[in-house]
This record gives structure tokens, sequence and C-alpha cells, in this order.
């Protein structure tokens, strides 16, 4: 996302000329750039009905105040707060009922989940993304406060009976903090101990994901990839479960240990996107 036309003229250098991402580099598209906030709207659809999931936001940069480079998300909170039952409602008519009828007139019988990467513009929520899986930190924020059963959702989705079920959420928030290597997103370092996982999974209401850690020869956890672990926590209001998670991170330590520390801060930020 170049903020200058020489960091776009860079990356267009290092993308085509360098060929620093191979024969993907043969060709460059240039899109519009949308400024807005950033939002994550799941649904899980059994090709008829649709059970749209409280909508999440999600921390792409890898420094506090969106700064650095893309990754494939350094945290997200549960609901966002950006969001209200009107746009939900609009973000549902316009993009994910006309996005299943779309599939089903092309013959595809679609059951699963559909992930919307938004943006909600001056001029309305646009797509920036669709993908066929639950995205990553927003799915550990999620799945902590559902009650339900996640496999008779999927069960429902694949029997096409989504209509009949019935899903209860905890009603509080969640704040889902991501652990990531030293070196991540360009070179990530495995290999480091890690330690203090036990220690913070002892918090009450507090869960840690692994996503890149792996066991040594001598049976310790270490790291195995660039997002190591997920700290995810629930609070009665989105502050609480900010500074449970928090304390629940400072708990972990690795060496080189890359840490957002401003994760469903009060002054939300509002990322652009090429």
């Amino acid at each position: 996302m170049p903020e200058s036309t020489k960091e776009a003229s860079d990356a267009i250098r290092l993308i085509m000329d360098e060929r620093a991402f191979g024969d993907a580099g043969k060709k460059v598209i240039v899109e519009e750039r949308l400024q807005g906030r950033e939002v994550s709207v799941l649904a899980i659809t059994d090709g008829r009905s649709i059970l749209v999931l409280p909508p999440c936001q999600d921390h792409k940069r890898l420094l506090d105040d969106d700064r650095g480079p893309n990754t494939g998300g350094m945290g997200a909170f549960c609901p966002s707060d950006a969001i209200d039952e009107t746009t939900m409602a609009r973000i549902e008519r316009e993009v994910l009922v006309p996005t299943v009828d779309a599939l089903k007139r092309d013959g595809i019988d679609y059951r699963g989940v559909l992930y919307a990467g938004l943006m909600l513009t001056h001029a309305g929520p646009k797509v920036l993304e669709f993908n066929v899986r639950f995205g990553d930190p927003e799915c550990q924020a999620l799945m902590v406060r559902l009650r339900s059963d996640a496999i008779e959702l999927m069960l429902a989705a694949c029997t096409r009976t989504l209509d009949k079920v019935d899903v209860e959420w905890d009603p509080r928030p969640s704040v889902c903090i991501v652990l990531a290597s030293d070196g991540y997103p360009a070179k990530p370092r495995k290999g480091t101990p890690i330690h203090g996982i036990e220690d913070a999974e002892a918090m009450e209401d507090v869960t840690v994901f692994h996503a890149g850690t792996a066991r040594n020869a001598d049976g310790d956890i270490v790291t195995a990839g660039g997002r190591v672990l997920n700290v995810v926590a629930l609070g009665d209001t989105l502050p609480a479960a900010r500074e449970r998670a928090y304390e629940a991170v400072r708990r972990i330590r690795f060496e080189g240990m890359q840490v957002r520390s401003d994760i469903a801060g009060q002054t939300v930020a509002t990322p652009n996107r090429a």
C-alpha cells in the first residue's frame, strides 16, 4: 500500500524488475485506493440459508499505529463496533445474498464459510476480498465466543438444515493478540524456545491457540513459523478483554517476540487499502 508515487515505483521495480515474487510479477494491476475502516464479516451458508456471524476487526500491519509491512494479521477483536445493525443488513443484502445467488446461478453448490473482507467507505461497504474459509486471527476471536457446538453448525451447512439451528454467543467481547517470530514477515526465525504458555492459559477466560509452534528433540515448544501464538481473552467490556489479553501476553516470552501494543485500543485504526 504505497504512500507516495516513489513508493509505488519502488514496489513495481521490486515486483517486475527484481522479480521478488517470481513469475507472479509479470503482470501488475493498479487498483483504486479505498479510504475507510476495514472489517471482516464471516457467514456460514448451506447454499440456501445464510448465517451471519458477529463482525470482527483485524489489525494487518506489523507495527503499532498501522505502520510497517502487511501481515496475515497481528490481532483482532469481536464484535467490531464499526458495524451497526443497519450496516450489517446492507452487507447481507448487497454482498452476501447476491454472492450465494450467483454461485447457484453458476451451478455451484457451495456449502461452508464465506469470508468477506470489507472496507467501510463513505460510499458504503466495498468488498476487498472473498475467502471460502475462516479468517485468521478472526476465527480465534469468534470461536471463544461461540457457545453452540461448532460441529453441529458445520453439519447443518453440509445437510442444508442451517435454518433449523439455534446459535448462542457469549455476549462478552473478545480480543486476540498475535505473537510473531523475530524476522516476521520477511524471514521468521524458527527453533526459538517459548516460555510461559501454561502461565497464560491458567488465567480465567484466556485461551492460547498454537499456530507456528513445534516441539524440539528435548520436547520443548519452539517457534516454527511467522505467527507463533494467538492469545485470546474474554471480558465484560472490550477494554477489560484487552487488558486481560495483554496480561496473558506478558506471561509469555521468547527471544525476538513481536507483538503490537495497540490491538483493540481506544482509538481504533482506520487502515487504507490499495
